[in-house]
């Protein structure tokens, strides 16, 4: 082979591999956009259900084409506290096996010998898929059309893998090195390490396949290298364990022992079932026996067979597994605890759509917060207890924080490829932090008329405490009004939500009344007075930002 030829060899191969994954990630960009709603709706059900756990880590991967990214994900979750161990694990099971879809696919497009191949009416399916992308004038269409434009790639990408590595076939001292490479455990590795590289087990079975259908290598060596490729898979999931808590790690770690048990248990078979035929037999003789002919469904079969498997296996040795994972990474005690996140974790950025219901339940938190606050601000003022002054404190400076990492985290999704009606949402949440940050901010200005009180060594009068009292009242039942219509966008508790800020309205200028008249009959002093005024103005302004709050539902129908 001339330097010539093989300078363009490899820069065919090089770009080939470009192609494959931009066309992957393109695919899984408007696949998890078009599926985003579902997507949310499967892991707002992972429950006690092992069973469950599987189908949403299958259902899941299959959705966004990347195992990857829902253990990083799945690492994300455990390590804000809304998925315990055991349902990380299994939905990382299930991953394991959605991942296959890929191969799958690829075998598929990549079977048939006629003069019109499979590969090459999947390849035209990325025109096709542009003008839809084109000429769509709604989203639904522009995301089929990305789906399609992606698939159709990803095969051209295939295709450039494939000539280039025909050409390396034909090599006679390419083949002889090659060939050198049969111990399993060597391929093994050589599996981990260009799966770290790649960062997808997808794109190396994929690139495998293409291999074995080129004659570059053959099926024993491919199934060695797609078994080292799921190992090599875990390393996104350890990175994202490595920045995070105890059982993000622990979940990371589990992924890990799970993969790496499931290989070790396939080599130890490999090597039973070579001894017990005399070396007849192999995986590689029973998967090229069940399916003749067809090199690229034999290792794709053999991807699934074994991802299923193991499993299998692994379900009942959950507990086991965890129980390991914990012996291994032991708790350690937390010596102080800075405000976080309680919901949301940087690795979810990788997924958007399950990002943005977690930003949503994060927003609904700070609302429960900022609410609270208020409620021990209107305690403190009016019985001039301060024994919760500290947690008031202590979650005003969580207000503040919340306000500040939730605007800096709807800026970094909105600058992924979220569809129109999440970037909305996007919108709406930057704007909701500060209303419900503003709502914290006149809650401590009510403690501070509270300490301006307790300088002056004076209290309220009981009529003025209980107006006070009224006006809590009466945004607290804003407060449920207004998140009913947050949480469910109900329309219905809108029109309520709106119909109580009116009366907050009306009895914030009937309490100015009052205070006027008591200041008349000398019931309360002006100095007591301003306070009280200040109290009422601020209440009705918190009611404003909480039906700001609802009103951002609007936005979004």
């Amino acid at each position: 082979m001339e330097i010539q030829s093989i300078i363009i060899a490899i820069l065919t191969l090089t770009s080939g591999i470009g192609v494959f994954l931009v066309a992957c990630q393109m695919m899984s960009d408007h696949l998890e956009s078009a599926g985003s709603r579902r997507l949310k709706q499967m892991f707002a059900k992972t429950g006690s259900s092992r069973w469950m756990g599987v189908g949403i880590g299958l259902a899941s991967t299959a959705i966004i084409q990347s195992s990857s990214a829902v253990t990083v994900m799945v690492v994300g979750f455990v390590n804000v506290g809304i998925m315990n161990l055991t349902q990380a694990a299994t939905i990382i099971y299930g991953s394991n096996i959605g991942t296959t879809v890929t191969a799958q696919l690829v075998a598929l497009g990549m079977s048939g010998n006629s003069s019109i191949s499979t590969t090459l009416v999947f390849m035209a399916l990325a025109g096709v898929g542009a003008f839809v992308s084109l000429f769509s004038r709604n989203e639904r269409g522009k995301q089929v059309g990305g789906i399609l434009t992606g698939f159709g790639i990803l095969f051209v990408g295939l295709d450039m893998m494939s000539a280039a590595m025909k050409g390396f076939a034909m090599e006679p001292e390419v083949r002889t090195v090659i060939a050198t490479f049969r111990n399993p455990l060597l391929l093994v590795s050589i599996g981990v390490v260009l799966t770290a590289v790649i960062q997808s087990s997808s794109v190396m079975t994929s690139i495998t396949i293409t291999m074995l259908v080129t004659g570059l290598v053959n099926l024993e060596q491919g199934i060695y290298l797609t078994m080292g490729s799921n190992i090599g898979s875990c390393v996104s999931a350890i990175l994202a364990g490595m920045a995070s808590g105890t059982n993000a790690k622990r979940a990371a770690l589990i992924h890990l022992l799970f993969n790496v048990t499931g290989v070790a248990l396939f080599l130890v078979l490999a090597l039973l079932l070579r001894l017990f035929s005399g070396g007849s037999a192999s995986f590689g003789t029973l998967f090229s026996g069940f399916f003749p002919s067809a090199p690229q469904l034999q290792l794709a079969m053999f991807h699934t067979f074994f991802n299923v498997a193991t499993t299998m296996l692994a379900l009942p040795m959950t507990n086991i597994l965890v129980r390991s994972a914990q012996r291994i990474i032991p708790e350690h005690a937390v010596v102080v605890q800075k405000p976080r996140l309680k919901y949301l974790d940087p690795t979810m950025l990788s997924t958007p759509a399950v990002a943005i219901r977690q930003l949503k339940a994060e927003t609904e938190n700070m609302a429960g917060m900022a609410m609270d606050n208020f409620h021990r601000a209107i305690h403190i003022i009016t019985t001039m207890d301060y024994s919760e002054i500290d947690r008031f404190r202590v979650v005003e400076n969580e207000l503040n924080f919340l306000n500040k990492e939730l605007l800096e985290y709807s800026v970094k999704l909105s600058e992924n490829n979220v569809n129109a009606f999440d970037q909305r949402f996007l919108s709406s949440v930057i704007r909701t932090t500060c209303d419900l940050e503003r709502v914290g901010d006149y809650a401590e200005n009510i403690v501070e008329y509270a300490d301006s009180l307790k300088e002056q060594a004076a209290v309220f009068s009981k009529e003025a405490v209980e107006e006070i009292l009224k006006m809590e009242e009466l945004v607290g039942l804003l407060y449920r009004e207004v998140m009913d219509a947050y949480h469910k966008m109900d329309f219905d508790a809108l029109k309520r939500a709106e119909k109580i800020e009116e009366q907050i309205d009306r009895f914030t200028e009937q309490m100015e009344r009052s205070h006027i008249r008591r200041l008349t009959d000398g019931t309360c002093s002006p100095a007591v007075g301003a306070e009280y005024l200040s109290l009422a103005q601020n209440s009705e302004r918190v009611a404003d930002h909480l039906i700001n709050v609802a009103h951002t539902i609007r936005s979004l129908s």
